[in-house]
Order: structure tokens, then C-alpha cells, then sequence
């Protein structure tokens, strides 16, 4: 029997997912709420700018994530950005080589999930997902943030309360695009400041655009907390008037806008690698099971792919 999975976010926990389950010769349908795929490893492109104005950069510590890294490099999609890795030519360059032979279906923000007599069917606000194999899914993993994790896994009739033990800390993001070099002399900089956490010349990684500047900007917790209602306009304005006074700069931006990220950094991990209910044919991962890194989800991902395949992944 050809085994069709569901998996409920494209980020790098969906991804890692979805390889090794393709790798085993399962179907897989990627759902994302999102137009492209990567999550938090996202690029914008706007303005003539591109810029990763959510996960920077990632690093490699266990061997199969390094193996994956050493492979994509090879293949043009990562670079070395001093110490650190980053996509290429944007972040969420990687995430389409992950998973090539899935099935995606993006802008879909998902619901609920309920089990029938044939399997597993994936419902938005509007009803079931008009995808093929819906409704006769095999199984389903939840691969997005805790919080969003935690209704969809109960719309499934799953108890588990796992998901409500994993906390995250908010994230305004700004991007700035100069069409000349500002006056920054570093290409990534951490100020002791209450507002921002993080600046970085983004067009200091390989192949981007060296011809201006696309200056991201990472606010605190604290600060994105305080701040988390206010409109992106709000929080950009406030946001540009904090960084021209922590550098100096004085330049006349050709493009501005903040984006925010709820659930950016994960400050309570779960302590477990991934939820799985065998039975049910139900689970879930993300970097909140392990730690905020992009490693991390990775490694929960693909750690509850092998899971479900077991020991014999050809069975």
C-alpha cells in the first residue's frame, strides 16, 4: 500500500519531515499557510531589495543536518557567512530542495484535522482542503509553532497536552533598503539596547546584491512583547527612529517595512524530540520539542519521520 502523509507546515520541521518520508517512497502533501515554503527561513524580496528578515543564519553540530548542509552547499543553495551558514541567494533558498517531490499546497491555513473511515481529512475555515488524498490520508504530523499546534492536535481528538509546555517569545522585524553603503562598520551587530537585539547587513552574505545596502533589524523580546499589537507602520516608525539613534545613520531609506513574527524564538522548548501517537497515526515536531535553532527543527522533524517509518523504512 502506497502510504500519503499529511504535513501540516513547510518550515524546516515539515521539510525535515516530508524528505524522510520521501526518501522511504511515501507521498507526501505539504500544507502551508504561507505562499512559499522555508517558515522562518524566509527571504523578501521588495523594493529591489531581498532581505532574511527571519532566521539569520544557521549552524551545524549533528551529522546528519551537517550532511544535509555539505549536500546543499555542494549543490549552490548554501555559503559560508564567516562562521555560520545561510542560504543562497535568500534563506529560504534550501527549503524546495528539501522536499522536490511533495505535493504543496500553500496560502491554506489549516484548522482542523478529523479522522473518518478512510483516514486523515484537512479542513480549513471553509471545509475540507480540496487536494487529492484528502480525506484518505495515512497519517498526519503538525509541524508548526506550539500554540498553533495545540488546537489542531485537539481538533484531532489528541489529549496530548505537550504542546502547551513550549513557550515562544515574539519578533518585530525591520527591513531597510538603502540604493547607497550607510555609514554601519559592522556587518552584523548585537547592541546592549531594550529595543533592538540585532542589526545585520544582509547584503554582506554570498550572492546578494553588494551594489546598496538591506539592513535587517531584530527587536528584544521585551520590546516586541510591549509592542506586539501595534501596526507594522507603527512598529517600523519606531523601530527606524531607534536604529538611527543607535548608529548614527542618517541616510534616506528607498524602502521600510516591519514585519512581525509571533512566534519567533522558542524560550521553552519542550525537552522531547517530537510527539508521535502510533495508533492514531498522529504527530508533531518543530524547534520548540528541542531548542531555537534551525538545527533543532531539523533534527525533530526528520527524528519523527523515522519514527513512523520504524526500523524496516522499506516495510
Amino acid at each position: 500500500m502506497n502510504e500519503h502523509w499529511a504535513v501540516i507546515g513547510a518550515g524546516m520541521a515539515g521539510l525535515a519531515a516530508a524528505r524522510r518520508l520521501g526518501a522511504a517512497g511515501r507521498s507526501v502533501t505539504l500544507f502551508d499557510k504561507s505562499r512559499g515554503l522555508g517558515g522562518r527561513m524566509a527571504t523578501r524580496r521588495a523594493g529591489g531589495f531581498r532581505f532574511d528578515h527571519g532566521a539569520q543564519y544557521f549552524t551545524t553540530r549533528g551529522e546528519r543536518f551537517r550532511e544535509l548542509v555539505t549536500r546543499l552547499t555542494g549543490e549552490g543553495l548554501v555559503g559560508r557567512w564567516g562562521e555560520d551558514h545561510v542560504g543562497l541567494p535568500g534563506m529560504s533558498a534550501p527549503a524546495r530542495a528539501l522536499a522536490p517531490q511533495a505535493t504543496v499546497v500553500s496560502e491554506c491555513t489549516v484548522s482542523s484535522l478529523t479522522r473518518g473511515s478512510h483516514g486523515w481529512a484537512v479542513s480549513a475555515a471553509e471545509g475540507p482542503v480540496a487536494t487529492e488524498g484528502n480525506g484518505t490520508f495515512t497519517g498526519v504530523i503538525v509541524a508548526v509553532p506550539a500554540p498553533q499546534a495545540a488546537p489542531l492536535l485537539a481538533s484531532a481528538g489528541c489529549n496530548w497536552a505537550g504542546a502547551a509546555r513550549a513557550t515562544y517569545a515574539p519578533c518585530w522585524a525591520l527591513m531597510l533598503g538603502f540604493q547607497a553603503r550607510t555609514a554601519l562598520t559592522q556587518d552584523r551587530l548585537r547592541p546592549q539596547d531594550t529595543a533592538i537585539a540585532w542589526i545585520a547587513r544582509d547584503n554582506s552574505k554570498p550572492g546578494r546584491d553588494a551594489s546598496g545596502d538591506a539592513i535587517v533589524v531584530h527587536a528584544t523580546p521585551g520590546w516586541s512583547r510591549e509592542h506586539l499589537e501595534d501596526t507594522p507602520e507603527q512598529a517600523g516608525a519606531a523601530l527606524h527612529a531607534r536604529f538611527r539613534a543607535l548608529t548614527g545613520e542618517t541616510a534616506e531609506q528607498a524602502f521600510l517595512a516591519a514585519h512581525r513574527w509571533r512566534y519567533a524564538l522558542v524560550e521553552q522548548p519542550l525537552g522531547e524530540a517530537f510527539f508521535w501517537d502510533p495508533s492514531a497515526r498522529l504527530g508533531a515536531c518543530g524547534d520548540w520539542c528541542i531548542g531555537p535553532r534551525v538545527e533543532a527543527a531539523f533534527d525533530s522533524g526528520d527524528s519523527l519521520a523515522a519514527a513512523i517509518l520504524g526500523p524496516d523504512p522499506a516495510r
